[in-house]
C-alpha cells in the first residue's frame, strides 16, 4: 500500500509532470493540494486512464484538493463535517479508500504573526481535529496528509534563527499541530528519519532549492495501527527538479 501527498501548485500547469510521476512511482492513494481548479475543470479522465478514481473539491483560481485512488473511493466529505463551522475555501477533502480513511488538507498560510489569517489558521487546525473526531476512528487505519504550512520543529527548517519570528514555526502553530496529532496521528517520516534538513518546500526565489534553503511543511500523518505497518517513507526531491516544477516535493510512504 503506497500513499503519497503532493502540493502541485496548479494542476493545470503541472498535469503532464503529475501523470509522468504517477506512472513512474505507482502510488495506490494520492492526495493533491493547491490544484487551483474548479470541479468542472478537474482532469478526472486523465487519471482514470492511469487507473485512478478521483474526487476533487475545488473553487477555481485558488486552493483545491483531490484524492486519487486505485482502491476505490467512498464516503466522501467536502470540507468540514456537518455541525462544524464551514470553510469558505476548498482546503479539505475526506474519503475512504480500500479500508483507509483518507483526508487531504491544505492548511491556510497565516500570512504573518498576529494577522487575522494567522488566527484563522489556528482555529482551522482546531476544526480539523473536530472533523476527524466526527468522521474517523483513530483505532483504525487513517491518514491525514497534505500541506500543513507548519514546520513541526527546528529540524524542519534550514535556519531556525532566521525563521523564528515568522509564520510556520511559531509556538502557537506548532502547538495547534500537536493538538491535532494528539487525536492519534503519527508523523511517519520521523519514524524512519530523525536527521535535520529533510525539506519538502523551497521558495522559487533566489535559487533556494539548489542552496538547500527549505522547510518540511508537507506531512503524512497516520493513525497508530497504520503507522505500525510502515515499510519506508521518503521525500521525492527529484520531482522538484526540471522544467516548471511545483515548489513542493511529494512525500511517499509504503505500508505493509
Amino acid at each position: 500500500m503506497r500513499i503519497a501527498t503532493w502540493n502541485v501548485n496548479s494542476l493545470k500547469a503541472r498535469l503532464s509532470r503529475v501523470e509522468q510521476w504517477l506512472t513512474e512511482t505507482s502510488p495506490d492513494i494520492v492526495c493533491l493540494q493547491e490544484t487551483k481548479l474548479s470541479d468542472d475543470a478537474f482532469p478526472a479522465m486523465a487519471f482514470s486512464t492511469l487507473g485512478y478514481e478521483a474526487v476533487h473539491h475545488g473553487e477555481g483560481r485558488w486552493n483545491g484538493v483531490a484524492i486519487l485512488s486505485r482502491l476505490g473511493i467512498s464516503d466522501v466529505v467536502d470540507g468540514f463535517a456537518a455541525g462544524i463551522e464551514p470553510d469558505t475555501e476548498a482546503r479539505l477533502l475526506t474519503a475512504s479508500c480500500g479500508g483507509i480513511r483518507v483526508a487531504t488538507v491544505y492548511v491556510p498560510n497565516g500570512r504573518e504573526l498576529g494577522h487575522p489569517m494567522y488566527h484563522h489558521k489556528l482555529t482551522w487546525l482546531a476544526r480539523l481535529r473536530q472533523h476527524l473526531e466526527a468522521t474517523a476512528d483513530s483505532t483504525t487505519d487513517v491518514v491525514v496528509c497534505g500541506d500543513f504550512n507548519v514546520a513541526p520543529d527546528d529540524r524542519d527548517v534550514w535556519d531556525a534563527t532566521a525563521c523564528h519570528g515568522g509564520t510556520h514555526v511559531s509556538e502557537a502553530e506548532r502547538s495547534a499541530l500537536g493538538s491535532l496529532m494528539e487525536w492519534g496521528l503519527v508523523d511517519v517520516l520521523r519514524l524512519r528519519h530523525q536527521e535535520p534538513g529533510l525539506f519538502s518546500w523551497w521558495d522559487y526565489r533566489a535559487g533556494n532549492f539548489h542552496r538547500h534553503l527549505g522547510m518540511r511543511i508537507d506531512l503524512l500523518l497516520a493513525s497508530a495501527p497504520l503507522a505500525q505497518r510502515l515499510s519506508w517513507v521518503l521525500i521525492d526531491r527529484n520531482a522538484r527538479k526540471g522544467k516548471l516544477p511545483s515548489d513542493h516535493a511529494p512525500v511517499v510512504a509504503e505500508f505493509s
